[in-house]
């Protein structure tokens, strides 16, 4: 506990922000959730594993559509890991102006479903997610989760 005048408390030892690139390529999608799950456990973030798997899937899910979708325009995209006293947040971006949008679930339709999972995946967690504009046109896919699942909230 902290008194009056006293030097403030250190960050704890796994909090921090990471940044990396990769090629828009489907490669990049294991290469991205391999480096996130590595980086988790490198830093001993206390992370509940059922929290794990659903933000490592966010993150397969996030790359994919940037792959997918973005790469015309965006050929590198960034993924960012910022770490907290409680929560992990994991943002994808890349320079491409659409914004995304979650699609209803069709059983007729193959795919497009990657961002209702991940919107799915957030709200069980109890955490947050959104898309926001960068300065250069681009956008930034993002997903907040409580390092341990909210008390009531489905198992993921």
């Amino acid at each position: 506990m902290e008194s009056p005048g006293s030097v403030p408390a250190r960050p704890l030892s796994y909090e921090g922000v990471w940044r990396f690139t990769a090629p828009a390529l489907d490669v990049s999608v294991p290469q991205a959730r391999h480096a996130v799950r590595d980086l988790v456990r490198r830093q001993g973030v206390p992370v509940h594993d059922e929290v794990l798997q659903g933000l490592l899937l966010i993150v397969s899910e996030l790359v994919t559509n940037a792959v997918r979708h973005a790469a015309l325009l965006s050929p590198q995209v960034a993924v960012e890991v910022a770490v907290g006293p409680e929560w992990i947040r994991v943002a994808v971006e890349d320079n491409h102006p659409y914004r995304p949008k979650a699609l209803e679930s069709d059983s007729a339709q193959t795919g497009g479903r990657g961002l209702l999972l991940v919107k799915e995946i957030t709200r069980e967690a109890g955490g947050e997610c959104d898309v926001e504009h960068t300065s250069n046109g681009g956008k930034i896919v993002w997903a907040a989760l409580p390092l341990v699942p909210v008390s009531g909230a489905p198992p993921l």
